[in-house]
């Protein structure tokens, strides 16, 4: 009997017909919409959502049969989980796509929306499709137009001038998480460049301590990839404030520091070039006009560079003297005030005290424009007390120590030591003394303890038609009026007329009609904010939207939020590390706050899936590759979601060329071949069938949890194929099809294969005479009796190679396996009369015995 599909046999595995069979069945059945009144213990599975940019790629391949593995997993566990799915449905993408082709972006966004849903019921994956959303709806935009209000009541969505990231291809702003390390936009690839305008913020920086603090609460539960990224991007620094007077300016500078202890070390101040504080510097009348030019060519220079050039720490130093200068604030010295590009405005207060013998960027600044440099740590000096070993008759003259001389080295003094030439703090570690330094600072009146963060507020506005409008209303005199809430949702108009190329102001400011309002108080004329916000708004609460999708009355229902949320286990892309995972983690924090949610973290676990790559690159619609679609046409939607399972870690990346959708196919049909083959009647009383195959079947029940909950999915499936091939040959070569152990073992590959192979395990489970589905079926409970091994192969090595096997009892005792083993007619043989100089002995499985050569 052959186990490889037949055309000719009526019962091959047919994956065509199968799939087609059981898509149409579930769908009238509604297997995995949520019954609110179900008292089981509750599971949120929640893969982060698609944006309908098109057909299903090879990534959502892989991110929702991950999912998938294991919504479907904890409802075999008894369960009752909720698995929602929505879409992503504002942003660029579509926006601009709409523009190409000359349509309403919402036309291109919901055909995409309606190709994707048919695509994703093909695939498989066990949604509550009553859920859907799309963000991009009214009804749900209102919703992110209410938190706005919220944060604005609350002090924490804000308007002011400020630079910003500016891509110049999509001609809109970019929060900070948006540019990526080469300074590129992550949107169109474009060098990101600086520009001023007046932007909407949230204050995500006051809650710096606590989405960093509370990462705690995330170990062993986040990659530590992730959790490593979001604290370094938040980067919390602790240090001091330290202020210096500007001679003819009446507030003084405020200046940041890690290193207090070195203040005495500081020869001179830096501003950043595009800061306010660089262009109000410059613009007193004191300032002379041949500095005030080469000031402006200077920050001409500075806008068109990027940040990521002006960190890099082997850039030669350039820089301009603004003319003016600070007075220390302990010594009164007079020191020259320079502006220079590798001080960023956003960083600190946008100037940095330069301290250039203990730092390398000031001191390779400082050996450029000849400026002074003095040393205020000994790194010579021992810190804990130990002193250097003099030889006999030698001074500490005479040692081989460093110079301390970074002026004429080159090399900063960036090591530990004593301090020196600082006044009360000579002779202090780095420790004590940046104590004592702030409460010398604190005594004069000229400093304080402080922390700074890496973090900046999000920006949130875009100059751009398809996303959310911001709903505050600006009076002819700037004020600014908050739309009230049951005026809500201040909708978009439509495309019709208006300019939707980018431009650098947002299109929604050309529809006349819709941006002109009366002034709320006092019926003057007034405009609508024409700015929409950032998608990333979207996606920082929709988890919450997904308890309560049909609700017009709130956002979600706190009821709802308590019974479900946080979300148990969510899955995605570590791209998303940084941006989305920060913005949902400040927003359930302000939700906390305003006391709508009862949890601090949206996220209790996650799992991050690697790329799927054809020749070492990531495929993706501009740069090709293999199609799902033609992946799922010739091989069937259960062996792709196997091979993305089998593949390794979900971590790891998938090279498609390393594996074998045909291989799946063929496995797959060996399995189904079983269910066909199986002559005992579903009431059959196992326990009387053959006891080895109940064993394995058994194990594979008991392990598969453990494993499954530890995301060892590929282990679970090669288990699985292990099963699948005992058990065919228990029908061909053992005690047959009849046997009742062998509708055991099948019927647990069915269930196995339910997870992954959702359609093969639906028509297996048909094949064997049950009417209810597999998948609402859950999982068996393995016998403790059939786990416990009735014998143990014990090897025997001869110094390190294999000699013989036996089989022993698990419990035999190291003399008599060791007996045995010297007995043994093969090691005997080999043995010879050569001496045996050593025997260990791993009882039950292992005896090496030592011989000479």
């Amino acid at each position: 009997m052959t186990n490889e599909p037949n055309a000719e046999d009526p019962h091959a595995y047919d994956f065509r017909a199968i799939q087609a069979k059981w898509q149409a069945r579930w769908e009238q059945m509604g297997l995995f919409t949520v019954d609110p009144d179900d008292r089981r213990p509750r599971k949120y599975i929640l893969e982060m959502f698609p944006y309908p940019s098109g057909d299903l790629h090879m990534g959502h391949a892989e991110n929702w049969a991950l999912g998938d593995f294991v919504a479907r997993y904890w409802r075999q566990q008894g369960f009752n989980v909720l698995h929602p799915i929505g879409w992503d449905s504002f942003g660029l993408p579509a926006e601009n796509a709409a523009i190409k082709r000359g349509v309403d972006p919402r036309e291109w966004t919901y055909a995409n929306i309606e190709q994707q849903k048919e695509s994703f019921k093909r695939y498989a994956p066990s949604f509550d499709w009553t859920t859907e959303i799309h963000t991009s709806d009214p009804e749900y935009y209102k919703w992110n137009q209410w938190l706005f209000l919220k944060m604005y009541e609350k002090g924490l969505a804000y308007r002011k001038d400020s630079w910003v990231n500016w891509d110049p291809v999509d001609q809109t702003v970019l929060a900070n998480e948006q540019v990526l390390p080469d300074g590129t936009s992550d949107r169109s690839g474009a060098v990101v460049v600086k520009k001023k305008l007046t932007q909407w913020y949230f204050k995500i920086t006051d809650y710096a301590d606590r989405l960093l603090d509370d990462l705690n609460q995330l170990e062993g539960r986040w990659p530590a990839k992730v959790l490593a990224m979001q604290r370094n991007w938040i980067g919390r620094s602790v240090g001091a404030d330290v202020d210096f007077v500007i001679e003819g300016r009446s507030e003084p500078i405020t200046v940041f520091t890690t290193r207090p202890d070195t203040i005495f070390g500081v020869t001179f101040l830096v501003v950043a070039p595009d800061s306010d504080l660089a262009t109000e510097l410059v613009a007193d009348a004191g300032v002379d006009d041949a500095t005030r030019r080469a000031f402006d060519e200077y920050l001409v220079q500075t806008q068109a560079t990027s940040e990521i050039d002006r960190q890099n720490a082997d850039r030669p130093k350039t820089g301009v003297f603004t003319g003016r200068y600070a007075l220390h604030p302990i010594t009164g010295e007079r020191m020259p005030i320079w502006a220079a590009d590798y001080v960023l405005a956003d960083y600190g207060h946008g100037a940095v005290m330069a301290v250039p013998a203990h730092d390398q960027r000031d001191l390779d600044f400082a050996r450029v424009f000849d400026l002074p440099i003095r040393v205020v740590v000994d790194t010579n000096a021992p810190v804990t007390g130990a002193i250097p070993v003099i030889p006999e008759g030698a001074s500490i003259d005479d040692l081989d120590l460093p110079p301390l001389d970074p002026k004429s080295t080159g090399v900063a003094l960036a090591g530990q030591g004593r301090m020196i030439n600082s006044g009360p703090l000579d002779g202090m570690s780095k420790q004590h003394a940046i104590q004592a330094a702030i409460e010398l600072l604190e005594e004069r009146g000229a400093g304080r303890a402080a922390k700074t963060y890496r973090l900046r507020d999000w920006l949130i506005s875009r100059q751009r038609f398809w996303g959310t409008p911001i709903p505050i209303i600006h009076g002819a005199d700037g004020t600014e009026y908050p739309v009230p809430e049951d005026e809500l949702p201040v909708l978009l108009p439509n495309s019709a007329g208006l300019d939707l190329k980018p431009k650098g102001t947002s299109p929604l400011g050309g529809a006349t009609e819709w941006v002109t309002v009366p002034n709320p108080v006092d019926g003057s004329p007034a405009r609508r904010d024409a700015d929409t916000m950032d998608t990333f708004v979207d996606s920082s609460w929709y988890f919450l939207r997904f308890l309560s999708p049909r609700d017009d009355t709130q956002a979600f229902d706190p009821e709802r939020a308590r019974m479900w949320a946080p979300v148990d286990q969510y899955v995605g892309g570590v791209e998303h590390a940084i941006l989305h995972l920060l913005y949902a983690r400040f927003v359930t924090k302000v939700l906390f706050d305003l006391g709508y949610v009862d949890f601090t973290e949206p996220f209790s676990a996650l799992l991050n899936q690697g790329m799927v790559l054809s020749g070492g690159s990531k495929m993706s619609k501009s740069k090709g590759g293999v199609s799902l679609g033609d992946e799922l046409d010739a091989h069937g939607v259960d062996a792709i979601r196997l091979v993305m399972g089998f593949a390794g870690p979900p971590e790891d990346d998938i090279n498609w060329e390393d594996v074998s959708p045909a291989a799946s196919v063929r496995f797959l049909a060996r399995a189904y071949r079983l269910a066909v083959d199986v002559r005992s009647a579903p009431d059959v009383v196992w326990a009387e069938g053959d006891r080895a195959l109940r064993q394995v079947t058994h194990r594979f029940l008991q392990d598969a949890p453990g494993l499954m909950e530890s995301f060892k999915f590929n282990v679970v499936i090669a288990r699985l194929m292990d099963l699948v091939n005992v058990t065919r040959k228990a029908v061909d070569q053992g005690p047959g099809p009849a046997d009742p152990a062998v509708r055991e073992a099948v019927e647990t590959v069915a269930l196995g294969l339910s997870v992954f192979a959702p359609y093969t395990g639906e028509e297996m489970w048909a094949k064997l005479g049950y009417e209810a589905s597999v998948a609402t079926y859950g999982w068996r409970k393995p016998d403790p009796t059939l786990l416990v091994q009735d014998s143990v192969t014990a090897v025997v090595q001869v110094n390190g190679k294999v000699r013989d096997s036996f089989e022993v009892a698990p419990g035999i005792e190291a003399g008599e396996l060791e007996r045995l083993a010297r007995d043994s007619h093969a090691v005997r043989r080999y043995i010879g009369e050569r001496e045996i100089v050593k025997v260990i002995v791993r009882a039950p499985k292992l005896v090496n015995i030592a011989i000479k050569p």
